[in-house]
This record gives C-alpha cells, sequence and structure tokens, in this order.
C-alpha cells in the first residue's frame, strides 16, 4: 500500500502486477477551468480517469454543503456525493488510488487528501507528475475524459484519517500556541502585494509562509525526506507539528505542504479547505499584511 509517494517505476509495476488499482490525472488551470480535460484529452497515463477540481473535487455553487467544507472559492463537497462520484468512475474501496497532475502536484494533492478524508489510506501522488512518467516512456492514451466506468462493488465511507478545521476554528485559536498556521501561497500574495482571485489582499495575523513549490526539485520532484524535514523544522522552530493547520487561497495549493510534511515524518497537521477565500469573506475577520 502507497499512501504518500509513488514512484514511475513503482506505479509500472504495480499496473504489470494485476493489483487493484485506479490512477487518477487531477491536471487543471484556475484561469482556464476547461483546459484541465483538454490536456488530459491530449495526454494522459493510459487507463486513467479524470478529476475536475471544479466539478468532481469541490463543491462550487453547491447551497447544500454545510460545515467546515462550506466555505471559499472550492467548497469540499459532501462526503456521501464525493464517494458516490468515486464509485461512478469505478472505485472501490479495495483498491489502490495514485493521482498525479502536470502542475507540480499542486491539484493532484487535493484528491490524496480527499480520499483520506473519506478513510482510504491507499493513495499516493505521482512522483514527479506526468512530466516524470512520459520521460520514463510511461504508456500514454489520447481522449476525452469518460463520465462513468464499471461501477464494481462502490466505494462505502470509512472514518476519516485526516484533520479538518473550519474559520470559526482558527479565528478562535489566533494567537494560542496551539495553531500555528502555514500559508501556501507565493510571498507576494501572502505579503498582500498582489492579489488576482479575491476580493482582499494579505494573510492570516501570524500566519508563517511557505509556497508550495518549494517543497519540490527543480525537476518537480518531491525533496528528499530528511531535506524536507529540515526545512520545515526550521520554519517550525519548536512548534510542534500537530498545531499545523494549512491553508492557501481555497484549500487546494496547501495540500502539497500537508503531504510534504507526512513525507519528513510530521504528521498530524490539518487542513482550513476554506482558505484565505473564505476568510477574507467576512469583514470583521483580521487581515495582515507585509
Amino acid at each position: 500500500m502507497y499512501t504518500t509517494l509513488i514512484s514511475v517505476s513503482e506505479l509500472q509495476a504495480l499496473q504489470s502486477s494485476g493489483a487493484p488499482l485506479l490512477v487518477f490525472d487531477c491536471s487543471f488551470d484556475l484561469a482556464q477551468p476547461d483546459a484541465g480535460r483538454d490536456m488530459f484529452a491530449q495526454s494522459h497515463i493510459a487507463g486513467a480517469v479524470y478529476a475536475d477540481l471544479n466539478t468532481n473535487l469541490s463543491a462550487k455553487g453547491d447551497p447544500h454543503v454545510t460545515g467546515a467544507q462550506s466555505g471559499g472559492r472550492h467548497p469540499l463537497p459532501s462526503r456521501e456525493k464525493f464517494a458516490q462520484w468515486l464509485s461512478e468512475i469505478g472505485f472501490a474501496n479495495a483498491k489502490q488510488a495514485v493521482v498525479y497532475d502536470r502542475q507540480g502536484a499542486n491539484y493532484c494533492g487535493r484528491l490524496w487528501w480527499m480520499l483520506k478524508w473519506l478513510g482510504h489510506d491507499a493513495v499516493a501522488v505521482l512522483n514527479g507528475g506526468l512530466q516524470a512518467w512520459t520521460a520514463q516512456a510511461g504508456e500514454l492514451a489520447t481522449g476525452a475524459p469518460v463520465a462513468s466506468h464499471a461501477r464494481g462493488d462502490g466505494f462505502s465511507i470509512s472514518p476519516s484519517t485526516v484533520a479538518l478545521v473550519d474559520a470559526a476554528t482558527v479565528l478562535g485559536n489566533l494567537g494560542h500556541s496551539q495553531q500555528t498556521i502555514v500559508d501556501a501561497r507565493a510571498a507576494p500574495r501572502f505579503k498582500g502585494e498582489m492579489e488576482p482571485l479575491d476580493p482582499v489582499a494579505g494573510h492570516i495575523p501570524g500566519a508563517l509562509n511557505r509556497p508550495f513549490g518549494q517543497n519540490l526539485t527543480p525537476e518537480g520532484f518531491f525533496k528528499p525526506a530528511a531535506v524536507l524535514r529540515a526545512e520545515w523544522e526550521a520554519l517550525l522552530g519548536q512548534r510542534p507539528s500537530d498545531s499545523v493547520v494549512h491553508q492557501c487561497g481555497s484549500g487546494v495549493s496547501a495540500l502539497p505542504n500537508l503531504l510534504a510534511m507526512e513525507i519528513a515524518g510530521l504528521h498530524h497537521s490539518a487542513l482550513f479547505a476554506g482558505s484565505w477565500s473564505e476568510w477574507c469573506s467576512d469583514p470583521s475577520r483580521p487581515v495582515a499584511t507585509g
């Protein structure tokens, strides 16, 4: 069972073994929401299914979403609706999931976390993404995404293995040692020098900044565990890993940070799924810049 990363050669060996497996392509572009489907149609790992951030991995515009997953530009769907989609595309509890994109794990980390949110631990990010797969002559296919596949046994929900917090919890713990907010957005957005997506610029007071791309090598692979651990410990100082709450703009690019901490052996950090887009939607919540 692969639970954090899987290499190209490990994925190829799994495919050859005939083990229960489903590969997900999560490629996306926030500026052009249809571009991910076009990328998939042009080239994807043979046998992969497409997971769309807006329609499969979030509940944009769904008035029935409530609770901790309700806020921000990419609110989480209900666990039941997400499980229904997994069943429709042929995923089952006995299968290993492998997720990838071609944007530095920016989008596939969301599906990695969401499967664990449904209690499915056998999910791993393809290290290096589609670029690594192509470089090692992995089998590719073309063609538009298919809406549904053989249902098989279906997927059933188990207790979550990850932590999710809401805006009220983050607000209530501001300034307390039991909470360390880590913002995964680029430094200019964190500082409030620019804001291309949300109506307010800045960051949650007291947050630390670790742009998610800092977890990767120039070639697009996650850095070795020891390197990641050293870098995260330098950022956190004496703050424990279970105090960390990850956020970004809308709960997507925060997840490479959470995954990097897991790779580094720094466990039990949480996700604030609504992230900055939810936080700044309420003018009564404090905002910091600089």
